[in-house]
């Protein structure tokens, strides 16, 4: 009688970075190129921020109150959370353990404290990519065109998030910096081939 294959789980791909550094967008386009298409999906996380223009509840986000992000977290349905820029955010676990155990791969995009969860739950299967953009001064200016509708006050907070966040380059396994977008999606979409062929 011939042995099964054993089942493989999947992989966790956490992508992080400051405000203005592109990862909402690469995370968003990796998982529709060629060869990652139906092997690679990003859970759609929880939050109580409002809804920006062009997104749709349940596919960018699900979009919750903060009783019911905090009824949530008290049921155990989210596996990390983070306050940024004064919103609640927080990845399903049932999404999460359903893929993995299929053997799918996710990518997630998350602070550096959910990324170090998420490697603490996962320590085997997660993989830390760090995106940047080429110099603090283009990052400034990407928050800038991003922001000039919140005023003064949210870019400074964003400006000094991102300082912060560019400290903590050293804990992830990979850096990528976002100068020119075809091809930072072209060195993550070789990472992430190389881990889900091995």
């Amino acid at each position: 009688m011939p042995s099964e294959k054993p089942h493989k789980k999947g992989w966790i791909f956490v992508i992080s970075g400051p405000s203005g550094s592109g990862k909402t967008t690469i995370a968003t386009r990796i998982i529709s190129l060629k060869g990652l298409r139906n092997r690679l999906i990003r859970p759609v996380s929880y939050t109580t921020r409002p809804m920006r223009s062009g997104e749709r509840n349940g596919k960018d986000y699900v979009f919750v109150d903060i009783k019911k992000f905090r009824s949530l977290l008290q049921a155990k349905k989210i596996l990390e959370w983070t306050k940024y820029l004064g919103y609640y955010y927080g990845t399903p676990k049932h999404f999460v353990e359903r893929y993995l155990d299929r053997g799918k791969h996710l990518i997630l995009c998350l602070d550096l404290k959910g990324a170090l969860k998420i490697k603490r739950l996962y320590p085997d299967r997660t993989i830390m990519i760090f995106i940047t953009a080429p110099s603090l001064s283009t990052l400034k200016q990407r928050i800038l065109s991003r922001c000039h509708k919140t005023g003064q006050k949210e870019i400074v907070r964003r400006l000094q998030l991102a300082r912060q966040e560019l400290a903590t380059i050293n804990k992830y396994d990979y850096c990528l910096v976002n100068q020119d977008l075809k091809e930072v999606i072209s060195n993550l979409k070789s990472i992430i081939l190389k881990k889900i062929s091995s």
